[in-house]
C-alpha cells in the first residue's frame, strides 16, 4: 500500500484544523486527540488499498518485436478493467539507456472497458536488451492509497539497423518504378530498349524509329529504360573515425543504414549488390547478386557487426575487392575524412579503381560541426570576455576542419572518384538520390 497524495493533504489539513477548532470551542488540543485523528485515517487508507485487490485490472504488453536504431518505436500495453472504476499509472521496465516518451502512463476506466496504452522508444545502441517487469499502482476507492504490484512480462529484445526506415524506402522505390520510372523511360532516359509507342508532345525526335513508323504510317518512339543487371558493391569502415557518436548515435550506425538502404536501392533496380565491412581486414564479405530476398541476409549479417578502435586499412579492402571482383562495379566506400594528411592512404585506395571501377566515396560528416562553423558571433555586453574567446576559437577550428576537408574532396575528383559528403543524420536520403541519379544517367 502506497500513500495517496489525497491521505497526504488530510493529515496536514488535521494538523491545520486541530488548533483553529481548540481556539474557537475553547477546548485544549490532546497528543491523544491527534494521534486518534491520524490512526483512523490511516487504518481507512489502509483499507482502501486492500479493497482494491480483487479489482485488480488485467494488464498486457504486446510481444515486443524488432525494434529501429535512432527511430520513435511503440510500445503497446492492454489495459482491461474489472466491476469497478479503475484509475492506474503504470510504468515498464525498459532498459535504461533509451530514450522514452512518456516515461509512464496513466489512465481512468470505466467498469468493463479495456484500453490500449503506447509510449515510444528511441533505442541508440544495438544488440540484444531486456525488458523487465511492469509496475502497476492503481487507486483505491476512496483515493486514499494505491495498491502496488507487478506484472511478470520479461523478454529480450534486439535492436535492428533502420528496419523503418528501409520500409519507406521500399514503398517510394515500388512508387518510382510504377512512376517516375516511367517518365523516366519516356524522356528516354536509359539505354536498354522497353517498348514502342506513339510519338507524343515533348519526346524527342531521334528516338523515333522510322521502321516502325514506316510500317504503320504513324510516328512510333523507342522507349528506353536504365540497365539493370549492373554490379555495386558497398565498402563500410568499421574504423576508429565510425566510432563516433553523432547526435547520440554512432557514426557507425549511421553508415549501416545508409549501406542497407542502398543495397535495397540496388536490389530493386535489378542490380547485383554485395557488401564488404572492413577494418584492418575485411571482416565481412557477401558477394555480389541479385534478388530482393537478398536484403534479409544483408540485414542478419551486418547486424551483430560493432566498430572498433582500430585504424581502418583502406588499401587492404581495395585489394579484396580487386581480387574478389573482376568486373567493372560502382564501388561506394562509406567512411569519413578527417584532412588531407590524415586520409592519404583512403585517397590513394581509391584512385587505384580508376578506370577500371566507378569508385564513389561518401562521408559522414558531424552535423555540430557545421553549426559551429555557421554560428554568429558572441555578442552583447553581459557576455563574459572568456565565452566570447571560446566561441570564436570553436567556430574556426570548425571552419578550418571544413576547408580541410575540402581539400581532400578536391583531390578526389579530381583524380575520377565521386563524392558525397553529407551530415550523419541526412546520408542515407541523398546517397539514395544520389545513386538513383547515377542510374538515371547511365553513368556506370
Amino acid at each position: 500500500m502506497i500513500p495517496s497524495k489525497r491521505l497526504y493533504l488530510l493529515l496536514l489539513l488535521g494538523m491545520a484544523v486541530a488548533p483553529v477548532t481548540a481556539i474557537l470551542f475553547n477546548q485544549p488540543i490532546t497528543l491523544i486527540t491527534l494521534t486518534l485523528f491520524d490512526f483512523i485515517l490511516c487504518s481507512l487508507a489502509v483499507w482502501d488499498g486492500v479493497r482494491v485487490k480483487p479489482h485488480r485490472v488485467n494488464i498486457t504488453r504486446y510481444p515486443l518485436k524488432k525494434l529501429s536504431i535512432g527511430r520513435d518505436n511503440n510500445i503497446t500495453i492492454l489495459v482491461e478493467s474489472g466491476k469497478q472504476k479503475a484509475n492506474i499509472i503504470l510504468h515498464d521496465d525498459y532498459p535504461s539507456d533509451f530514450t522514452i516518451s512518456p516515461p509512464a502512463l496513466s489512465t481512468k476506466l470505466e467498469p468493463h472497458k479495456n484500453q490500449e496504452l503506447t509510449y515510444s522508444v528511441n533505442p541508440n545502441k544495438r544488440g540484444e536488451f531486456q525488458w523487465g517487469n511492469i509496475q502497476v499502482r492503481q487507486l483505491g476507492k476512496w483515493g486514499l492509497a494505491w495498491d502496488q504490484w507487478q506484472i511478470p512480462a520479461s523478454q529480450l529484445v534486439t535492436v535492428y539497423p533502420d528496419l523503418v526506415g528501409l520500409r519507406s524506402l521500399s514503398i517510394r522505390l515500388a512508387l518510382e518504378n510504377t512512376g517516375t520510372m516511367r517518365q523516366k523511360r519516356r524522356l528516354g532516359m536509359g539505354t536498354e530498349f522497353s517498348e514502342l509507342r506513339e510519338y507524343g508532345i515533348g519526346d524527342d525526335p531521334r528516338l523515333i524509329d522510322w521502321k516502325a513508323t514506316a510500317r504503320r504510317s504513324r510516328p512510333l518512339v523507342k522507349v528506353l529504360e536504365p540497365e539493370t543487371e549492373q554490379t555495386l558493391i558497398i565498402l563500410l569502415d568499421r574504423g576508429r573515425l565510425m566510432t563516433a557518436q553523432v547526435q547520440g548515435v554512432k557514426r557507425f550506425d549511421c553508415g549501416l543504414n545508409a549501406t542497407l538502404s542502398l543495397a535495397l536501392a540496388g536490389l530493386s533496380r535489378g542490380d547485383r549488390v554485395g557488401v564488404g565491412v572492413f577494418d584492418r581486414q575485411v571482416s565481412t564479405w557477401i558477394p555480389p547478386e541479385r534478388g530482393q530476398h537478398r536484403l534479409s541476409k544483408f540485414i542478419e549479417t551486418l547486424a551483430p557487426i560493432q566498430p572498433i578502435l582500430v585504424e581502418a586499412d583502406y588499401v587492404e579492402a581495395v585489394n579484396r575487392l580487386v581480387n574478389q571482383q573482376t568486373r567493372r562495379a560502382l564501388v561506394v566506400m562509406i567512411t569519413d575524412i578527417v584532412d588531407r594528411t590524415a586520409s592519404g592512404e583512403l585517397l590513394a585506395a581509391l584512385a587505384r579503381l580508376r578506370p577500371r571501377y566507378l569508385p564513389f566515396c561518401v562521408t559522414l560528416r558531424d552535423p555540430l560541426v557545421d553549426q559551429l562553423a555557421n554560428a554568429a558571433s558572441v555578442s552583447g555586453e553581459n557576455k563574459q570576455i572568456h565565452e566570447k574567446i571560446s566561441a570564436a576559437y570553436s567556430r574556426a577550428v570548425a571552419i578550418d576542419l571544413l576547408s580541410q576537408r575540402e581539400v581532400a574532396f578536391a583531390e578526389l575528383k579530381q583524380k575520377g572518384v565521386l563524392v558525397l559528403d553529407a551530415p550523419a543524420n541526412q546520408i542515407t536520403t541523398e546517397l539514395i538520390d544520389k545513386y538513383l541519379h547515377l542510374k538515371s544517367r547511365n553513368l556506370l
